[in-house]
Protein backbone atom coordinates (compact mmCIF):
# COMPACT_ATOMS: atom_id res chain seq x y z
CA UNK A 1 0.00 0.00 0.00
CA UNK A 2 1.46 3.04 -1.41
CA UNK A 3 0.43 4.68 2.43
CA UNK A 4 2.73 2.34 4.09
CA UNK A 5 6.22 3.40 1.34
CA UNK A 6 6.11 6.83 1.95
CA UNK A 7 5.39 6.56 5.93
CA UNK A 8 8.33 4.48 5.36
CA UNK A 9 10.21 7.09 3.31
CA UNK A 10 9.41 9.83 5.57
CA UNK A 11 10.97 8.32 8.49
CA UNK A 12 14.39 7.53 6.53
CA UNK A 13 14.40 10.86 5.64
CA UNK A 14 13.38 12.06 9.09
CA UNK A 15 16.47 10.45 10.33
CA UNK A 16 18.96 11.86 7.52
CA UNK A 17 19.41 8.76 5.98
CA UNK A 18 20.32 8.25 2.46
CA UNK A 19 18.70 5.31 0.29
CA UNK A 20 22.29 3.94 0.71
CA UNK A 21 23.02 4.08 3.99
CA UNK A 22 19.91 2.48 4.98
CA UNK A 23 20.80 -0.21 2.29
CA UNK A 24 23.57 -0.36 4.36
CA UNK A 25 21.56 -1.40 6.91
CA UNK A 26 19.50 -3.50 5.87
CA UNK A 27 22.43 -5.39 4.11
CA UNK A 28 20.38 -4.63 0.58
CA UNK A 29 21.41 -2.84 -2.34
CA UNK A 30 20.17 0.90 -2.59
CA UNK A 31 17.81 -0.07 -5.41
CA UNK A 32 15.86 -2.14 -3.19
CA UNK A 33 15.13 0.81 -0.97
CA UNK A 34 13.83 2.74 -3.47
CA UNK A 35 11.90 0.16 -5.10
CA UNK A 36 10.14 -0.22 -1.68
CA UNK A 37 9.39 3.28 -1.74
CA UNK A 38 8.12 3.88 -4.91
CA UNK A 39 6.07 0.85 -4.38
CA UNK A 40 7.59 -1.17 -7.10
CA UNK A 41 8.71 -3.73 -4.42
CA UNK A 42 6.05 -4.85 -1.29
CA UNK A 43 7.71 -5.92 1.87
CA UNK A 44 6.01 -8.72 3.88
CA UNK A 45 5.83 -9.34 6.99
CA UNK A 46 8.81 -10.16 8.45
CA UNK A 47 10.39 -7.85 5.91
CA UNK A 48 8.57 -4.85 6.76
CA UNK A 49 9.38 -5.55 10.70
CA UNK A 50 12.95 -5.72 9.35
CA UNK A 51 12.70 -2.55 7.76
CA UNK A 52 11.22 -1.11 10.63
CA UNK A 53 14.09 -2.22 13.07
CA UNK A 54 16.47 -0.72 10.35
CA UNK A 55 15.04 2.52 10.87
CA UNK A 56 14.54 2.27 14.59
CA UNK A 57 10.73 2.52 14.85
CA UNK A 58 7.98 1.06 15.88
CA UNK A 59 6.52 -1.23 13.46
CA UNK A 60 2.39 -0.54 14.42
CA UNK A 61 2.96 2.53 14.14
CA UNK A 62 3.28 1.93 10.50
CA UNK A 63 -0.06 -0.25 10.26
CA UNK A 64 -2.19 2.47 11.79
CA UNK A 65 -1.37 4.45 8.53
CA UNK A 66 -2.10 1.41 6.65
CA UNK A 67 -5.94 0.96 8.80
CA UNK A 68 -6.33 4.87 8.55
CA UNK A 69 -5.51 4.64 4.65
CA UNK A 70 -7.93 1.73 4.16
CA UNK A 71 -10.36 3.57 5.30
CA UNK A 72 -9.94 6.04 3.33
CA UNK A 73 -10.20 3.84 0.51
CA UNK A 74 -13.24 2.16 1.63
CA UNK A 75 -15.01 5.60 2.06
CA UNK A 76 -14.12 6.95 -0.92
CA UNK A 77 -16.03 3.40 -2.76
CA UNK A 78 -19.01 4.21 -0.72
CA UNK A 79 -19.18 7.81 -2.34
Amino acid sequence: MLCLNRWLRDRRKSQGLTMRELGERLGVTHSYVQKVEIGERRLDVVEYVWYCKALDVKPDEGLDVVLKCAEQIAEWGRE
